[in-house]
């Protein structure tokens, strides 16, 4: 499918070209393990990751959806907010949000055009010097910062694009490093180790920097509170400084209680589903005390009513269509399948499950599927569009080694798998599709959902 661009329509195909140079470099897939190069291109383009405050958010699971969180609650004070997550379901503009929207076409335009010769210029140096020219990533996030200086931004949150200590993201200075959940993940490029890899995302906190952090394993959190007591950054954590009191089912989401850094918040609705996005949003309210009030000054009850409950977490646990149910979630590594399959019991009541899965070849489809085969009577698996893609066939036979109960298919594309999975659903009520195992599927489904009309 070609890729969507949003905003102003007379700026769609020069937004397409502009995105179509951004892929044309190393992709975000094969990441490099440097900070320099971003470094010297922000320095020529005047620091733009200075111009406001930085919420850094970092962590294995919960990135995206306490990002958006942080952000809509934000917003709601008042605030003229920033977001930079990835990678997008959609749009390539969902990436870079300013003010709660997608950037539109012709800021996207304009401000590459801004940047570009510095790119370029950067470009040159490294190549003299034998290095890999800047990465899609690293241009990514410099066109980021440009673009939230220029809006302006009164605050930008800021999703890690891998790790930390090295993710290009990491040019800038949190105000606060936010810490979601700490698992086995990318463990090619981040290490084999909890530990290993905690030690790598505890890269964000800086002299300054003030810490929120979800409940951890002891060797994650011990990585995170040596690296903050370095730098003299204190640190708030989940079960001690604050905590998710309560988290009731509700229609269209969960109602959920929280006990904050300063005053307790009751009654408040999520309009998403998981017990782990509860312990999200209270990661979310943690940091926006931390933020606005260092933790002494309540919020607005009712600002932070609002601001959750505008909240959105597209792609995670997301209801696509009804008549039949198609969920669609981005877990993609075994700590996020626990997740969706615990939620799955508990939100949806359904023992007629068809898995759409696709994973990449970089993941622990094994671990994956160990959480997910329990909750599915058939599994359909798939070939997502992206060169690290785990082929369908071989994913096929990983799900016959690990049950002979669970009749299973593979199919080609995401298209035609998820329209047969449709069709066995609509053959008996009750039955449900979930799409789950890459962020790239949950995209790819999300866009059939809409081009065949379904949601």
């Amino acid at each position: 499918m070609s890729e969507p661009v949003v905003g102003s329509s007379g700026f769609a195909a020069e937004a397409a070209d502009t995105i179509a140079e951004l892929y044309a470099r190393t992709g975000e897939g094969r990441p490099r393990p440097r900070l320099d190069p971003t470094r010297r291109l922000v320095e020529l383009l005047g620091d733009p990751q200075a111009a406001c405050p930085i919420i850094h958010v970092t962590g294995t699971n919960g990135k995206s959806s306490t990002s958006r969180f942080i952000e809509s609650i934000l917003r709601a004070h008042g605030l003229r907010t920033g977001l930079f997550t990835s990678p997008h379901l959609k749009s390539f503009n969902e990436r870079i949000t300013i003010d709660g929207e997608p950037i539109s076409n012709d800021k996207l335009v304009e401000n590459w055009r801004d940047i570009k010769p510095y790119v370029e210029m950067i470009d040159g140096q490294l190549q003299d010097e034998g290095e890999v020219r800047l990465t899609f990533f690293e241009t990514l996030t410099a066109l980021a910062f440009a673009s939230f200086a220029e809006a302006p931004v009164d605050v930008a949150v800021v999703e890690v694009g891998m790790g930390g200590e090295w993710d290009s993201t990491n040019v800038a200075d949190a105000s606060v490093a936010v810490f979601t959940p700490i698992d086995i993940d990318h463990s090619a490029t981040l290490g084999g180790t909890i530990a290993e890899i905690a030690a790598t995302k505890a890269g964000i906190i800086k002299r300054g920097s003030r810490v929120v952090s979800a409940t951890q394993v002891p060797v994650a959190l011990a990585e995170i509170e040596r690296a903050a007591a370095r730098l003299e950054a204190p640190v708030t954590l989940e079960d001690r400084d604050f905590v998710l009191s309560s988290d009731v089912v509700a229609v269209g989401g969960q109602q959920i209680t929280v006990q904050g850094r300063s005053a307790a918040y009751d009654g408040l609705f999520l309009p998403v589903f998981g017990d782990h996005q509860g312990r999200n949003a209270a990661l979310a309210i943690a940091v926006c005390e931390t933020f606005l009030g260092d933790g002494g000054v309540p919020l607005d009850p009712e600002v932070l009513a609002q601001g959750l409950a505008e909240a959105r977490s597209p792609g995670r646990l997301e209801i696509a269509a009804t008549q039949p149910t198609i969920l669609v979630d981005a877990a993609h590594n075994p700590h996020g399948a626990q997740s969706l399959a615990d939620a799955l019991q508990r939100y949806f009541d359904s023992d007629n499950v068809g898995l759409v899965i696709g994973v990449l070849d970089d993941k622990d489809a094994r671990g994956i599927l160990d959480h997910l085969l329990p909750v599915a009577e058939r599994v359909f698996t798939t070939h997502v569009e992206s060169e690290r893609a785990r082929d369908a066939e071989a994913l096929a036979a990983e799900v016959r080694r690990a049950t002979s109960d669970t009749p299973v298919v593979a199919y080609d594309s995401v298209d035609e798998a998820l329209s047969i999975a449709r069709d066995w659903a609509s053959e008996e009520p009750g039955r449900i599709v979930l799409v789950a195992g890459s962020v790239i599927l949950a995209g790819e489904a999300l866009l059939v959902v809409d081009d065949r009309g379904w949601a």
